[in-house]
């Protein structure tokens, strides 16, 4: 009988990490999503009045994006960014995430600008609003200001066909 309590637990923990390892970890669930955007007031970059808040995005499906110039997945994930802002007409806001204006705005000018607005979250207040712990992130926000999904790390074509568009076409966006 003694052994018997030490044998469930060490069989319940194998349990817990066999289905761990059937997950993905870039498969992170988000507590905010199905709940409203949370608001901010943060400056436009180079200080410049934010052009977009997410009081702004009612009515309108927005792909909010965390990038910093300092990202190497932000790299990965930018081509694909500039084709969907030229060609599927999706409206993207960027947010610089602990970046300097000086540097954002160099990156963007050296890879290119898909973002409708770029709003400077220097101190990286409201990505711990969002739940951000690491860029890129990028968000679906719907016509009500709900989070629909988070793409964690790098979006690819792949996030894009099966997880982002479908939503976008289910909000008449697409």
């Amino acid at each position: 009988m003694k052994y018997l309590v030490p044998i469930v637990v060490l069989l319940g923990l194998i349990a817990l990490f066999a289905v761990g390892l059937t997950r993905d970890p870039r498969e992170v669930p988000s507590p905010l999503v199905g709940k409203p955007a949370p608001a901010f007031a943060l400056p436009g970059l180079g200080g410049t009045p934010a052009q977009l808040t997410p009081a702004d995005w009612r009515g309108r499906t927005v792909l909010v994006n965390y990038f910093a110039s300092w990202c190497a997945g932000c790299r990965v994930e930018h081509p694909l960014l500039m084709q969907l802002a030229r060609e599927q007409g999706v409206e993207i806001v960027g947010l610089a995430y602990k970046d300097t204006d000086a540097d954002t705005q160099a990156w963007l000018d050296r890879h290119g600008n898909p973002y409708r607005s770029v709003i400077a979250d220097t101190a990286g207040s409201a990505g711990l609003d969002w739940g951000v712990y690491g860029v890129p992130e990028t968000f679906v926000v719907g016509p009500d200001g709900t989070i629909l999904y988070k793409q964690i790390g790098p979006m690819t074509p792949e996030a894009w066909e099966t997880k982002i568009r479908p939503l976008l076409a289910g909000t008449g966006k697409s």
